[in-house]
């Protein structure tokens, strides 16, 4: 694994993983399953750096034109590593992505576990989940 902010941007690869740094050592079965996909797997802690350094050394990296799929993936109910997840759309709002397959996991009971795009933007709209809810 390798620290994000730490790589040079020509240092990539198509696949790209990008996870919390405490995923390996909390749910290690499915960080295995991870390194599966591909070993090009940096590492992010939200509650040491901020959310818009991350931003942009990722789009530094997307700039260099070889990534075609990122993956997010984190522990389960960390809201610093809910974070993370997050970024998928601060890069839309920043450049054109939608050459790039974006999927998100969170890892329960050591299994990864895909989430939609659309629950990740609810769970920063708490009015609209809220409304859900009460559906």
């Amino acid at each position: 694994m390798k620290d994000l902010l730490k790589t040079n941007c020509f240092d990539i690869q198509e696949t790209m993983i990008i996870v919390g740094s405490c995923l390996e050592s909390m749910q290690p079965k499915a960080y295995k399953e991870l390194e599966k996909i591909s070993s090009n797997i940096y590492d992010v802690c939200l509650e040491k750096e901020h959310l818009n350094m991350i931003v942009t050394k990722i789009i530094g990296m997307i700039a260099r034109g070889r990534i075609k799929t990122m993956i997010f993936a984190t522990v389960d109910k960390s809201p610093h590593c809910t974070q993370l997840h997050y970024i998928i759309k601060e890069l839309e709002n920043a450049i054109d992505i939608s050459n790039i397959e974006i999927i998100n996991y969170v890892a329960v009971d050591n299994k990864l576990i895909k989430i939609p795009l659309e629950v990740i933007s609810l769970s920063k709209n708490l009015s609209k989940l809220k409304e859900k809810l009460e559906d």
